[in-house]
């Protein structure tokens, strides 16, 4: 078949577009704020990873523009040859003691992080094990490693230790995601790092909706759980709580200097610009300096999911600021979407293959800026649109 005719035949979206509820690609006019702007229309963000509230910050946004006027709007080439520019390698020192680290190394995006990082490490005599549930990019890291991919159910110890068993002495390297950006609960850290010291492997904690949200100071999963020592890779995003875009890896500097040299994500993709790099570094230095951020973010998500029990919503496993709302088909959560919408709600739907079928849900998030109001006019209206839309509130799915 040929690619147009493949594409053809591609026409679930044109379906979901005639009945009237197709969610994605909605054009957003203003910042991305508490409130955002769609079609004129105000309309309450409860769907958006900006956690502390920063990409609005007007301190962040003043960095951004003078880091343009000193250094232009992009490096015209690879951190491995021309781009490297000296804030480059201030972040990456900052980085590596935020997260306690000897060194860290920037890439252009955090989904380049994770393609690049596993792609390299893991060669032929090696296997990477992962959580089912892992974000798309690991699980693309892993097809393009040249090493074993061991997939483990969502959480279950007991499944990651049968799988680290199986594995018969080879060197593995474990892949999880601090918090699951679908799920909102949090990775049983301890009992992963328990396990990779039986089995003689190491572990990479994926923290993009961590930093900023967990731990102390922000530092992400391996400090919430008071396990820094015991992880030997961390990396994080920008597009989250540092307001930017790009991402990082950090670690002990032998193996962040073979990376460098070695992963093509890196060598092969232009350099992160100016104005993300400088927008991160200070969305990271007000994160330091102001900790009631993350204490009202954390306040936010409390209130957010007392409102939604209030209502008598499935909430999963949540333990962070992803907050699911289980709504079980895939349609079901295309209309709950639009309607909210329509009323001035703004949410996520996942659904199949993102999750598993009869797991459709809509993903709510809330940022440090909310206010308790604005939560309670979204889970009233939450309220309301549910029973419009005939969803039941409990789901035999968990």
């Amino acid at each position: 078949m040929r690619i147009k005719e493949r594409a053809e035949a591609f026409t679930v979206a044109d379906e979901v577009r005639k009945m009237g509820i197709y969610p994605y690609f909605r054009p957003i006019e203003s910042d991305q704020d508490t409130e955002v702007i769609i079609g004129g229309k105000r309309v309450l963000m409860m769907g958006s990873n900006n956690y502390l509230g920063l990409t609005n910050h007007p301190e962040v946004k003043r960095a951004a523009i003078e880091a343009i006027n000193q250094y232009g709007t992009g490096c015209a080439g690879s951190r491995f040859l021309n781009g490297t520019l000296r804030i480059h390698l201030e972040l990456e020192e900052e980085l590596a003691e935020f997260t306690g680290k000897e060194a860290a190394l920037l890439y252009s995006t955090g989904f380049q992080v994770n393609l690049g990082v596993i792609s390299t490490l893991i060669v032929r005599d090696s296997a990477v094990i992962i959580d089912r549930t892992d974000h798309a990019s690991i699980i693309d890291g892993c097809r393009l490693a040249f090493g074993k991919t061991v997939k483990y159910e969502h959480n279950d110890t007991s499944a990651l230790e049968r799988a680290l068993s199986s594995l018969d002495g080879t060197n593995g390297l474990i892949v999880v995601d601090g918090v699951f950006s679908m799920e909102g609960d949090i990775a049983e850290l301890p009992d992963i790092v328990r396990l990779a010291e039986r089995y003689n492997c190491d572990v990479m904690v994926d923290d993009a909706h961590s930093i900023g949200v967990l731990g102390p100071g922000g530092r992400g999963t391996a400090a919430h759980f008071g396990l820094e020592d015991k992880i030997q890779l961390i990396m994080g995003t920008f597009s989250k709580s540092l307001a930017s875009i790009g991402g990082f890896v950090a670690g002990d500097r032998s193996v962040i200097d073979y990376l460098k040299h070695r992963s093509r994500a890196l060598i092969f993709s232009a350099s992160p610009p100016p104005a993300s790099v400088a927008s991160a570094r200070t969305a990271l230095m007000i994160m330091q300096r102001e900790p009631e951020r993350i204490q009202r973010l954390w306040e936010n998500t409390r209130h957010l999911w007392d409102g939604l029990r209030s209502i008598d919503v499935d909430i999963g496993k949540s333990r962070t600021p992803i907050v699911p709302v289980l709504i079980g088909n895939d349609l079901n959560a295309f209309r709950v979407c639009c309607r909210l919408q329509e009323e001035g709600v703004f949410v996520n739907p996942v659904i199949t293959p993102a999750v598993p079928k009869g797991g459709s849900l809509i993903r709510l998030s809330v940022m440090s800026t909310h206010t308790h109001e604005q939560i309670d006019r979204a889970v009233g209206i939450l309220d309301r649109v549910m029973d419009e839309c005939g969803v039941e509130r409990r789901i035999d799915q968990r």
